[in-house]
């Protein structure tokens, strides 16, 4: 029998909206853990999704919660770091209209592409039937008919699908959550939902809306893989172990700690990968490469063996492929990806990490090596106290980020999670910020300025016991900060330090380091009339935000510690200088110089290039 009245099923079928049917089929798809895989759904309304997705996530709010953003982007951020702070196993959806609403998250759905981060885009498109094209926003392609710009999503995501037919949700959406679910392909999917398409009924089996459970299941290695690995392992003599973003998602943070330490094998931590292991564990040897520590980089240049866990080997952590200097040296590859476990001719061995490490753990009896270089570890502490401590009281000069880092580091606790993006924050914080287990989100695989605000909204959603700090500079602030005012009307709780040094200061410094002259970066060197003075405190506040102006960093630690009693964000703002750079550490980074053209200062910097550039080692 047929449903004709309000959608319930009186038979074998239902029948539904096209949009009705995605909306009901997405708040049944659970978790292990019972609770739904898709917690709600993002959304901004326009005329592309606001009469078919909007009425069925009207219809549907009961059990599939819709939260309004300010911005298609940056709520799909929110998304993205919701996902990545519980581990990919709970997403959002993400909705938006045709045309500028779908393209303004391209961006995003590229941050979670490269982050291997579930995030369900479903965007509103054409009209299937054609019949009053060209619709208001729609982009015509000259000579293919059925391209819209929704294909920009083709590239940015693990599974794209156009839904030109409502009985196509049977198909997509299972595809989609397969895909969003599988620790292999896992990454945003984008559903281009044709608008009139969206508000055709269909007659839906009654069985397609029965819960269902979505495991993340645990690829085991193959054992002749597995083999090798233990033997390149039992014949090194300075192995060193490459921790990325794959140790949290597979859940061998302690398997990880306890391995080295039992074995003596120094752990470097990723930026994906930091906060797996407590800065205090007698083997964690700080970050590898570029925003490597001193102890880190001393590790990796001797090692004979780098290890890598869950780690794709981003030219940040292999200091463009010349910190791994000794000429002995050979790269294992732990990872749950054939892709990324056979980079750069490694020894790869495919599977989870966690079952990996143990067989591994297990054929390695009591191979243990020489005690790892306590001293240099010490000695990179004391280093990083030295640049993060408070200034001198009499000090007339403003603070430098380091500084900023330290003053949050003094009084931080266990539940204090440290997060930003772009900048120069990302890698002074890889560097210097003394990670207790699970402090750390970085989104540093697209390094994306703009994820900052939105992004700790959604790591406090995805863990409202932790407090979350928010580091970013004025330029990301001034790009993206709308969805402060989401998070006062959520009463979502965290806290931004707004570092102004009136402009891009990292850049800058690059701009520099690469024998270029101070331009366009900081304000000071751009092309205006008249230098902004931006009342960051005053622009807050008109959010509904709790804004205000640290005096100095004593100032700023006091209010960091104010704001953990408030239910709505607290922005303090503090002037910083924009010359100094991390302060310690760091490696090369191979960014391209001019060969020609330039005075001294490019000259030499063409010449520390090329010089720098011959040490490249890279794996094959």
């Amino acid at each position: 029998m047929k449903d004709t009245k309000g959608g319930e099923p009186m038979g074998g079928t239902v029948r539904l909206t096209a949009a009705q049917a995605m909306m009901r089929w997405l708040s049944v798809q659970v978790t292990e853990e019972g609770t739904r895989f898709i917690e709600g759904v993002w959304a901004i309304f326009g005329h592309g999704n606001v009469a078919g997705v909007g009425e069925a996530l009207h219809r549907y709010s009961e059990v599939l919660p819709t939260w309004r953003g300010q911005n298609e982007q940056t709520m799909a951020h929110a998304a993205i770091a919701y996902a990545k702070t519980k581990r990919r196993r709970r997403a959002h959806a993400v909705t938006s209209s045709i045309g500028p609403g779908s393209t303004n998250m391209v961006t995003a759905a590229a941050l979670a592409h490269v982050n291997r981060l579930p995030v369900l885009f479903i965007c509103g498109d054409v009209f299937a039937n054609r019949r009053p094209d060209p619709v208001l926003q729609q982009i015509e392609d000259f000579d293919e008919g059925t391209v819209s710009a929704n294909d920009c999503f083709r590239p940015v995501t693990r599974y794209f699908d156009r839904i030109t037919r409502p009985e196509h949700v049977l198909t997509a959406l299972p595809r989609a959550l397969r895909t969003m679910t599988d620790p292999v392909d896992c990454g945003p999917v984008c559903l281009a939902f044709c608008q009139d398409v969206q508000a055709e009924a269909f007659d839906y089996p009654a069985a397609f809306f029965e819960p269902r459970v979505w495991r993340i299941r645990r690829p085991e290695p193959d054992p002749v893989e597995v083999a090798a690995v233990v033997d390149a392992i039992k014949a090194a003599k300075a192995p060193v172990i490459v921790s990325g973003g794959g140790v949290l998602y597979s859940g061998a943070e302690e398997l990880l700690a306890d391995f080295a330490a039992r074995r003596n094998i120094p752990i470097l931590e990723t930026q994906a990968g930091k906060g797996a292991t407590s800065f205090e564990h007698p083997m964690n040897f700080g970050s590898p490469g570029v925003t490597g520590s001193d102890c880190g980089n001393a590790a990796c240049e001797a090692a004979d063996l780098v290890i890598g866990v869950g780690t794709r080997f981003q030219d940040f952590t292999t200091g463009s492929w010349t910190v791994f200097a000794n000429p002995e040296r050979r790269l294992v590859s732990i990872n749950v990806h054939g892709y990324d476990a056979l980079k750069h001719g490694a020894l790869g061995v495919v599977g989870d990490a966690k079952v990996t490490l143990e067989k591994i753990d297990a054929a390695l009896g009591q191979t243990r090596f020489a005690a790892a270089d306590a001293r240099a570890r010490s000695d990179w502490h004391a280093a990083v106290a030295k640049v993060t401590a408070a200034p001198a009281k009499d000090a007339n000069k403003l603070p430098s980020d380091a500084q900023v880092i330290g003053a949050l580091q003094r009084v931080a606790t266990e539940h204090t999670v440290a997060m930003c993006a772009a900048g120069t924050m990302p890698g002074a914080l890889q560097v210097l910020w003394q990670a207790a287990k699970g402090g750390y989100h970085m989104e540093y695989g697209y390094s994306c300025m703009g994820y900052e605000i939105a992004g700790a909204m959604g790591i406090k959603l995805a863990a409202p016991d932790r407090e979350v700090i928010c580091f970013v500079g004025d330029g990301s602030y001034m790009m993206a900060n709308s969805e402060l005012a989401t998070a006062v009307m959520r009463r979502v709780p965290f806290t931004i330090v707004l570092t102004d040094n009136r402009g891009y200061g990292c850049i800058n410094r690059l701009q520099q380091e690469c024998g270029g002259a101070e331009f366009n970066n900081m304000y000071k060197d751009a092309n205006v009339e008249v230098q902004p003075e931006i009342d960051f405190v005053a622009h807050a506040a008109s959010m509904g935000a709790h804004a205000e102006k640290a005096a100095g960093i004593a100032d700023l630690e006091a209010k960091i510690v104010a704001a953990r009693g408030r239910d709505i964000p607290s922005v303090i703002v503090i002037d910083t200088e924009a010359v100094s750079g991390t302060g310690a550490g760091g490696h090369w980074w191979d960014v391209a110089v001019p060969q020609v053209g330039g005075p001294e200062r490019l000259i030499k910097a063409r010449e520390r290039y090329d010089a720098n550039a011959a040490l490249q080692r890279v794996f094959n």
